[in-house]
C-alpha cells in the first residue's frame, strides 16, 4: 500500500474542507499547529472559532511507533503506522447540527486496514429533510461499489455512536466502518476514499439551510444540554479518543472534539 498516497490524499481533503468551511465565515480562519510524536511522526491541528463556527477543528496526523495501542481484542500490542484525517463542528446557531468525520489507515506487524466514516448530530432540532439528505449521499458514495456496504456500515454507526448510560444513539447516524480489509486493498482505498469525497456534499447543503435560521436563548440551553451527552460519548466511549491517549498522541489536538460550551 501506497502510504504516499493515503497522506496526500488525507491532506487535500483537509485542506479542502478547511477552504469550504471558511467560506462560511467573513473575518475568520483557521489556525494551524504542527506537534510532533514522540516515537515518529506527528500531525497539524486546524481549528476556528468564529460566528458560524462556534468552533471546528480538522486535523491531521500520521504516527509511527514500537507499541500498537490495543484498545480491544483485535489489536495486539506491535510496531504500527497509523494516519488520518479527524474533523468535528460545534455550530453557534442551534439549528444547525454537529458532524463528525474521520478517514484512517492504519499498519501493524501483522495487518493492514481502513476505518472512518461520519454521522451527524443535531442539537436539539432534528430536521428529517437533512436527515434524508444526509444518509442519501453517503449511500450513493458507497452504492458506486458494492449496495450492500451502506446498510452494514449505517447499521454500524447506529451501534457504535450508542451511548449506553441514556440509552439513545447519539445523533441521526450516518456511515462507520473499521478494520475494514476485504482482501483487496485497492479497492478498499476506492471506498475509503469515495466516503472521504462525499462528505462535503452531506453537510455544506445543510449549513445552507441552517445557520441563517432565528433562534433565541431556550434554543441555545436545549444546544448546550444535547453538547453534553456528545461530551460524555466522546470520554466514556469513544475508540478514537482511547487510541490517541494510550498512543500517547497529542492531548490538545485529541480533545479539540470538546465543544466550547455545554451544559449540565
Amino acid at each position: 500500500m501506497d502510504k504516499n498516497d493515503i497522506i496526500l490524499f488525507l491532506k487535500d481533503l483537509r485542506d479542502k474542507i478547511v477552504h469550504h468551511f471558511e467560506r462560511y465565515e467573513s473575518n475568520k480562519g483557521f489556525e494551524r499547529k504542527v506537534w510532533d510524536h514522540h516515537s515518529g511522526g506527528g500531525g497539524e491541528i486546524s481549528v476556528i472559532r468564529g460566528d458560524v463556527f462556534e468552533k471546528a477543528a480538522v486535523n491531521f496526523s500520521a504516527v509511527s511507533g514500537d507499541q500498537f495501542p490495543a484498545i480491544d481484542s483485535q489489536e495486539k500490542k506491535e510496531p504500527f503506522f497509523a494516519t488520518g484525517v479527524s474533523l468535528i463542528t460545534h455550530m453557534a446557531n442551534p439549528h444547525a447540527p454537529t458532524v463528525h468525520m474521520n478517514l484512517r489507515y492504519i499498519e501493524t506487524g501483522t495487518k493492514k486496514w481502513f476505518g472512518g466514516g461520519y454521522d451527524l448530530t443535531p442539537m436539539g432540532f432534528p430536521y428529517e429533510e437533512d436527515t434524508r439528505h444526509f444518509h442519501q449521499v453517503a449511500k450513493r458514495s458507497l452504492d458506486l461499489f458494492d449496495a450492500e456496504l451502506y446498510p452494514r456500515f449505517s447499521e454500524n454507526a447506529k451501534n457504535y455512536f450508542f451511548i449506553p448510560h441514556w440509552k439513545k444513539e447519539r445523533g441521526v447516524g450516518g456511515i462507520f466502518f473499521d478494520h475494514f480489509n476485504s482482501g483487496n486493498l485497492e479497492r478498499d482505498k476506492a471506498i475509503w476514499k469515495s466516503v472521504g469525497h462525499s462528505f462535503l456534499d452531506g453537510i455544506l447543503p445543510i449549513y445552507d439551510r441552517r445557520i441563517g435560521q432565528s433562534f433565541d436563548d431556550q434554543d441555545r440551553q436545549r444546544q448546550l444540554k444535547l453538547r453534553a451527552h456528545y461530551v460524555e460519548f466522546n470520554l466514556l466511549y469513544d475508540k478514537g479518543t482511547k487510541f490517541g491517549f494510550l498512543s500517547g498522541g497529542n492531548p490538545e489536538a485529541i480533545l479539540c472534539s470538546m465543544p466550547p460550551l455545554a451544559s449540565w
